[in-house]
């Protein structure tokens, strides 16, 4: 893998007065937050002492950070753990830094270009080539081969810049 760690988590406010945090989740995999996991936070290792969903995300209390003050000063901080090796996916999952980079044309062969990020939507996950979104989503992308560096896409009306 390209980095050691990865952006999982970014602390978005601060719970209590025990200094527990609220996070957004930039990752899939949600035993990133269970208690015990170590995660990164500016570089300093902490350990996850308790875990709870509040609103649909994780509440964290993160050792280190015992009250307040302390919460609120790490809010838009992020938390990294360490890039998993072999994660279990399903057969059609796929780890964005192995989509980035790829190469991506229509079912039909034209060449659209490279995806040049996977952005995170709460819905499904959108891959970025040039200036066409299309969603990681079966109807739009036909198929991904990693070993031929390429994703099939079908495009509708309206995708591409210009198209009414």
């Amino acid at each position: 893998m390209a980095d050691e760690f990865v952006k999982v988590g970014r602390i978005v406010g601060a719970f209590g007065l025990k200094g527990q945090v609220k996070v957004e989740p930039l990752t899939d995999f949600a035993e990133r937050f269970d208690k015990g996991a170590r995660l990164r936070l500016k570089g300093e290792w902490v350990t996850v002492e308790a875990m709870r969903e509040h609103k649909g995300r994780p509440l964290l209390k993160l050792s280190g950070i015992n009250n307040l003050t302390v919460a609120e000063a790490h809010q838009w901080e992020y938390l990294e753990a360490a890039a998993l090796e072999n994660p279990n996916l399903e057969e059609d999952e796929y780890m964005v830094e192995d989509l980035v980079g790829l190469k991506v044309s229509t079912v039909e062969g034209e060449e659209l270009g490279v995806v040049g990020n996977v952005l995170n939507y709460p819905a499904h996950e959108i891959l970025e080539v040039g200036e066409i979104l299309i969603p990681l989503v079966k109807e739009f992308v036909k198929s991904v081969d990693l070993e031929k560096g390429l994703i099939r896409v079908q495009l509708i009306p309206g995708m591409r810049p210009g198209e009414l």
